[in-house]
């Protein structure tokens, strides 16, 4: 497995495994018990969760899944703008600890901006990072002028920004991205295939056929393509998982790349950071 280098230098799988709406659904449990198991099998062993997602159903799924293979995991959860105050966040951590069965979280990030000032939830991570409840900090859904007030509030320490990012939404390479290569801060681009909807494109569908792959693989592998972007799509099989892993071993070649752009542009003029 390919690996993204942290700004601590500790490095992770490029490829890991999100869980927006999974454990939500009793008939699919085993499935995604399943999944999550297999994925871990073929190194995708970075698992994504928030204390959103199923008002901490998707949490509970990991720790039931993967808590007998916990020192395997770097585990990536989010809390809420509302609780990102330094009372608040302590609570909202030690929740979501319970939930995943676990005495750590390896990435605990501010899932979008609230009223909270920056400069508190920067406070709280740090001091959760000193009591040894997380070992790295970051945030999700910050825009540039974002990320530059995080900083001027003493967020040297962030770890990642995690942000809708696929080949439908390219607005992050007009500054974002560049930004946060500057300052040596890897994405997290979550939605890599768009939930989805990229599979059914025409253009993507004739050029993952002249590659040997799938659409999705094609999608998972553009967004990879660099040294600074991690991609954490969600599958509630393991086939799905399967499918997700041979993309990170997927070439994408320059005239293939070329192709891709042109059937997927960057945005003529500046966008603000999307979300969902």
């Amino acid at each position: 497995m390919k690996t993204v280098t942290l700004p601590g230098g500790e490095q992770v799988p490029m490829l890991g495994q999100g869980t927006w709406m999974m454990g939500e659904r009793p008939e699919r449990r085993a499935d995604e018990m399943a999944a999550l198991q297999a994925g871990v099998e073929l190194g995708m062993t970075l698992v994504d969760t928030a204390e959103m997602y199923g008002e901490g159903a998707a949490e509970e799924l990991i720790g039931e899944a993967l808590g007998h293979r916990r020192d395997e995991l770097f585990l990536v959860s989010k809390a809420y703008p509302h609780h990102a105050s330094r009372t608040a966040l302590p609570r909202a951590c030690e929740a979501s600890l319970a939930r995943l069965g676990t005495d750590r979280i390896d990435l605990y990030l501010l899932h979008w901006r609230g009223s909270v000032p920056l400069a508190d939830t920067v406070e709280a991570m740090e001091r959760l990072q000193e009591a040894g409840k997380i070992r790295h900090w970051g945030v999700s859904n910050l825009d540039t002028d974002d990320m530059e007030e995080l900083l001027e509030a003493g967020g040297e320490g962030c770890a990642t920004d995690q942000i809708l990012y696929n080949l439908t939404r390219r607005g992050p390479e007009q500054a974002l991205m560049p930004w946060l290569a500057a300052h040596r801060i890897p994405v997290m681009a979550y939605s890599p295939v768009e939930q989805g909807r990229l599979l059914g494109h025409a253009r993507l569908a004739a050029i993952a056929s002249r590659l040997g792959a799938t659409p999705a693989q094609v999608a998972l592998a553009w967004a990879m393509r660099g040294e600074d972007v991690i991609a954490i799509p969600k599958a509630g099989t393991p086939e799905h998982v399967r499918e997700n892993r041979a993309a990170a071993d997927l070439v994408i070649t320059p005239d293939e790349l070329a192709a891709l752009d042109a059937a997927f542009p960057v945005p003529a003029r500046p966008v603000a950071l999307e979300m969902l």
